[in-house]
């Protein structure tokens, strides 16, 4: 099985309006596959679609290898949390619990339990969901979508309301359940820095689009390092920096050129810019982000930016 969920063309219309348009998509068994994209941009159709909530208006998808009837007796090894989880909001976290375990005929006390305590929610007693915190729900979501040991988890903004340790101890537990439990994981997050942290792989989504793939090593070699110079004459700077072959540097809103490069063409520029009496007032090296790429590509001429980015050349720009 290349492929543990695989998408070809999927549509999803509303009123002749695509959600989402033409997506492949592809997720490796046993990875962390961060779904990226701004509201409205898709995230949440894809998924839905893929729980079997949703129905797409054209296309197909493959899960654990399988289309149709096949597949559709594999979505018990499916765990989702999509938008708000559905709890009871009179009833503890255990007997949130304890009510899907009956229904999936898992009534075991201690198997409740230990996944209060691996979501961190194992001192809430008798304390009601409705009373719970936006954090305490998400985590009890999560909870729920591992219930039946599923090999595949889709969670739409798992760490949306948690607290900074909060998010800490979920990203761990998701690295957790891939790396131990070797559950594969389609998250959707805003918080690209912590996604950036998790991921193995990633899907750009924009306006409906699936306008880029890639793993976080592909991630690296497209983006590299950058070199950030400060000096007392960025114009006379710039026109070194040039002469020397360098290409795409660029002075930057905040005042400091950036280029791509390495510390041996950032020390021969330095003895250059001494010897033209330049004052350097800083030089550092920058990583591109994960951010910093999902802003390149999603400018205006996605597809475009995405097609540089594979070749190198991606430029950005910071605000």
């Amino acid at each position: 099985m290349e492929y543990l969920v695989q998408t070809k063309g999927l549509t999803k219309k509303y009123d002749h309006k695509a959600a989402i348009d033409d997506v492949h998509l592809h997720v490796k068994e046993g990875e962390v596959y961060g779904l990226i994209g701004r509201n409205g941009a898709g995230k949440t159709t894809i998924m839905r679609i893929l729980s079997g909530l949703s129905n797409a208006t054209s296309g197909s998808y493959s899960l654990f290898g399988k289309e149709g009837k096949q597949m559709r007796e594999e979505m018990c090894k499916v765990g989702v949390l999509i938008e708000a989880p559905g709890l009871y909001p009179k009833l503890s976290a255990y007997d949130n619990l304890r009510a899907k375990c009956l229904a999936m005929g898992k009534d075991n006390k201690k198997y409740i339990q230990d996944l209060l305590e691996l979501v961190g929610l194992s001192d809430t007693g008798k304390k009601k969901a409705g009373s719970f915190s936006l954090g305490m729900r998400q985590r009890l979501g999560i909870a729920l979508s591992l219930i039946g040991d599923p090999k595949l988890i889709i969670l739409d903004e798992p760490i949306n309301g948690l607290d900074p340790q909060g998010i800490v101890d979920v990203r761990q537990m998701l690295a957790n359940l891939r790396d131990e439990r070797h559950i594969t994981i389609m998250i959707s997050s805003h918080i690209l820095d912590e996604l950036g942290k998790l991921a193995d792989s990633y899907g750009i989504i924009d306006r409906g689009k699936l306008i880029d793939e890639f793993t976080t090593e592909e991630l690296h070699k497209r983006s590299g390092d950058f070199t950030v110079v400060r000096t007392d004459n960025n114009e006379k700077t710039l026109g070194i920096i040039r002469q020397m072959g360098i290409g795409e540097a660029n002075i930057e809103p905040e005042g400091v050129i950036r280029f791509r490069g390495e510390l041996d063409r950032s020390h021969n520029l330095v003895k250059k810019l001494i010897e033209q009496d330049i004052f350097v007032k800083e030089v550092r090296i920058e990583s591109f982000s994960l951010e910093e790429y999902y802003l390149s590509v999603t400018k205006e001429g996605g597809e475009q930016n995405a097609e540089s980015a594979e070749d190198g050349s991606v430029q950005t720009q910071k605000n």
